[in-house]
């Protein structure tokens, strides 16, 4: 007889996992939204918790969380468009950086490292997220796959084809990118 695996309670899913959502989503949503994303991913967590498979919690809290990623880029897409001043406008999610990578703030990063982040920011969405989940978050690529909705060998192809996409964006002129 297959042995049933239970939910922890709410709680503990949330401390376990709030820092790797909100990395996730610092670089998916950018800085000034993530915080907004993050409530909106809970609370949507919270009216479905339990879910009928809690064998992947970690894959179904990213997949909540990437999913309001897409709305709150498809709002921000359909609401009226500020004019103003430039340099006084948000610059939105592409020049966001996470905050967050294995572990350790990284508001003080050096150049290099800002121009990765800032490169990631350009990706198609679908790779950035995958990127993002893999390497500031650590997520494996089963895990990637449920939070895209994706099979795992469709999350190791964005992955890899996100970093392609880096390591041509950020290799130097000159410098041959090896794969």
């Amino acid at each position: 007889m297959a042995k049933e695996m239970t939910a922890p309670p709410f709680q503990a899913l949330i401390d376990e996992h709030r820092e790797p959502v909100l990395a996730f989503l610092r670089g998916i949503v950018g800085a000034t939204d993530a915080d907004d994303c993050l409530q909106e991913t809970f609370l949507s967590a919270l009216r479905a918790y339990p879910p009928a498979d809690a064998r992947n919690l970690r894959g179904w809290l990213f997949k909540i969380a990437h999913n309001k990623a897409i709305d709150h880029h498809r709002s921000r897409a359909a609401a009226p468009k500020p004019a103003g001043e430039p340099e006084r406008l948000d610059v939105g999610a592409a020049d966001a950086a996470p905050g967050w990578l294995g572990g350790r703030r990284v508001d003080d990063r050096p150049a290099r490292d800002s121009a990765i982040w800032s490169a990631v920011g350009e990706l198609p969405e679908g790779q950035r997220a995958a990127v993002i989940l893999r390497f500031a978050v650590d997520l494996r690529y089963g895990e990637i796959g449920a939070a895209l909705e994706c099979s795992e060998d469709a999350a190791r192809r964005r992955v890899h084809d996100g970093l392609q996409h880096l390591r041509a964006a950020v290799t130097p002129a000159g410098e041959g990118a090896t794969t």
